[in-house]
């Protein structure tokens, strides 16, 4: 039991735990519409469209999660706007945004004088770094995911998987996809900034992949990859308390073998 209880003696390691269990949940309400609707590679591509406003953030010394966000909001709506006026698909859609805003970032950040710590630590993220604050933020912004989803779930849905049926019986589609799009990309940024690029991915894909795997429903599949980032999250955590290795990667390697027995038992059946 002592294995359990001795590194929660540590304020750090205690908040980076909640921080986990937040961003799993946080990450299991989109993830869930990101795998059904094939948009694996948007979790990576946002992480790094986000750059120039981070960047832009830093330069004028404003608050770099308020950058992010603005960075993350218009390239949600530049996706679906190339999507909707080209007739490309939308993975198409999304690489064009994503390799043009990271190249803006990079040109901005050559102007930058420095690269400082803050700045480097909101692009890689740290669970072992999280504070109070971003537990809370990480909180509000999980009720408010959840709310917008729960509110809207059957009109996206429907829009998601029968978009003629859903313009037929009067539904704003684009406007639908743009929100998810927008969540997606808050998302994203918050578990970017508390727990780093690949861990943030891992959870907003591999679990929900798992899920998808397991899972008959939307809601069951929600549920069931909050459940396996969260033991993903917390088995990796221990592991690299008691191995010395980096937790993000840690976590992210559990995760993958969670979803390696997933695939084994979907086969199995």
């Amino acid at each position: 039991m002592h294995l359990l209880t001795d590194p929660l003696q540590f304020d750090f390691f205690t908040r980076a735990l909640l921080a986990v269990v937040l961003v799993s949940v946080l990450c299991a309400l989109v993830g869930a519409w990101v795998v059904l609707r094939g948009l694996s590679y948007i979790g990576d591509a946002m992480s790094h469209a986000v750059f120039p406003g981070i960047v832009g953030a830093f330069l004028m010394k404003g608050n770099l999660l308020v950058g992010a966000l603005i960075a993350a909001v218009l390239t949600a709506l530049g996706i679906g706007a190339i999507g909707r006026r080209s007739g490309l698909k939308q993975d198409s859609a999304i690489g064009i945004v994503f390799v043009g805003m990271f190249a803006l970032g990079i040109v901005m950040l050559s102007r930058a004088p420095t690269f400082t710590t803050d700045l480097s630590n909101f692009l890689i993220g740290n669970p072992l770094g999280v504070t109070p604050a971003d537990l809370w933020g990480a909180l509000a912004v999980t009720a408010l995911v959840g709310g917008i989803l729960t509110a809207v779930q059957k009109e996206l849905l429907l829009a998601s998987f029968d978009p003629t049926e859903a313009r037929a019986v009067g539904l704003p589609v684009r406007r639908l996809e743009s929100l998810l799009l927008i969540l997606i990309g808050l998302v994203v940024v918050l578990t970017v900034q508390l727990v780093g690029t690949t861990l943030s991915v891992s959870l907003l894909i591999t679990s929900s992949a798992a899920a998808r795997l397991l899972a008959r429903s939307l809601r069951k599949m929600m549920l069931l990859a909050a459940a396996l980032g969260t033991v993903g999250g917390v088995t990796g955590l221990y592991l690299s308390y008691y191995q010395d290795t980096a937790p993000g990667a840690t976590i992210v390697l559990v995760n993958t073998a969670i979803f390696l027995l997933a695939l084994a038992f979907r086969r199995r059946e």
